[in-house]
């Protein structure tokens, strides 16, 4: 499968391996048809025997503190559980797990202990409203800082404009009127 596209198996994807499953196939087999990884099926037919349809859901994402991530990581080092095997036992996506493992190898706990969240932070966007009415004095200096703002950028696009007329006078060209 080295040449082919990776491919995303959703839900009637992995519903169909289960019933070729049900009905006799082999692993080995699927996996050659469909391209499926043999481990992440073996840990789907699991999950489809333990829990039924609702195991071949995608599962939502876990909180997983440092001690949990120890967990998981010296599971893995120390049983030698593959990444489904232990995403299966733990509840964890094993590409998470797989990233836990990667840092750990490369950098210590040190590194799983200082995992940072990505995207915005939660001050950042834009300002929520204030429930509570403003009182007289902050509404003025809230409209006078308003409007010192809209006075710098008026300045400043008067003096953009004019520089650009200065360039146009010196070239030898006519200003726009607009």
């Amino acid at each position: 499968m080295s040449g082919k596209k990776r491919k995303k198996h959703d839900y009637a994807d992995r519903l169909k391996y289960m019933r070729l499953l049900e009905e006799g196939e082999s692993f080995g087999s699927i996996h050659k048809e469909y391209g499926i990884n043999e481990d992440l099926l073996k840990v789907l037919w699991k999950r489809y025997e333990k829990f039924g349809l609702k195991g071949l859901c995608k599962k939502g994402n876990i909180k997983a503190d440092f001690a949990l991530k120890k967990k998981i990581v010296l599971d893995i080092e120390e049983n030698h559980l593959t990444l489904h095997a232990a995403s299966f036992k733990y509840n964890a996506s094993p590409q998470c797990i797989y990233v836990w493992q990667k840092l750990y190898r490369e950098n210590g706990w040190a590194a799983l202990e200082s995992i940072t969240r990505r995207g915005r932070s939660p001050g950042m966007g834009r300002p929520r409203k204030n429930s509570k009415p403003l009182t007289e004095l902050e509404r003025l200096r809230k409209e006078v800082q308003e409007l010192k703002t809209e006075n710098a950028l008026l300045k400043k696009v008067r003096a953009l404009v004019e520089g650009r007329n200065a360039r146009l006078r010196a070239i030898g060209q006519e200003p726009s009127k607009n």
